[in-house]
Order: structure tokens, then C-alpha cells, then sequence
């Protein structure tokens, strides 16, 4: 397993739009083969910055889902809405503390 986090910065009036993208799309992107978890943050003190957090079992299943026709669509109307072009890293979890 993986995690797979995401720095997306909207411009300001795009940001209810992103919501409601994500709004739509978050159940069939949780749904996805190999998708273990997925959580959607906000910054507290620059609001136009969101952060995805998946968990995914192998590099594979995001590849796939990278590829797919939903994600491609996702993309192309979330993409249009930036400020800044988004950053993207793969990690691996070392330890959690309950």
C-alpha cells in the first residue's frame, strides 16, 4: 500500500466549482479498483488549496485509474480551474499513531 497525495490551488471563484467536481466524483473514485481510502482537505489560512489523500494497494491500480476514461474526464473540468499548476507525490506510510 501507498499513498498517493495530491497540492491542488484553484482560483478563488473556481473553488465551489471544484467542490461540487468533487462532490460528484468522489464515491466512484473511492469505488476504483485498488482505491483504499481517500480524504479531501482544505487549507485553513489559503482556502484555494486542497490536498487529496488516497491509499492505494499497488502503483498499478493508480496507473489504471490515471488511464481511464472517468479520470480523464475528471481531469479536463477540474485542470481548467487552477491557479497553480498541482504538485504530486507517492508515498509509502511508515507508521500511524492512534
Amino acid at each position: 500500500m501507498f499513498v498517493r497525495i495530491v497540492k491542488l490551488t484553484f482560483k478563488k471563484e473556481n473553488i465551489a466549482s471544484f467542490e461540487e467536481i468533487f462532490e460528484q466524483s468522489k464515491q466512484a473514485i473511492r469505488a476504483f479498483d485498488g482505491c483504499l481510502f481517500l480524504e479531501l482537505y482544505q487549507d485553513r489560512h489559503h482556502p484555494a488549496i486542497f490536498f487529496t489523500y488516497s491509499y492505494w494497494e499497488e502503483e498499478e491500480d493508480l496507473e489504471h485509474y490515471r488511464q481511464s476514461d472517468f479520470f480523464k474526464t475528471v481531469w479536463a473540468q477540474t485542470k481548467s480551474l487552477f491557479e497553480a499548476k498541482p504538485e504530486a507525490w507517492s508515498v509509502d506510510k511508515i507508521e500511524t499513531l492512534n
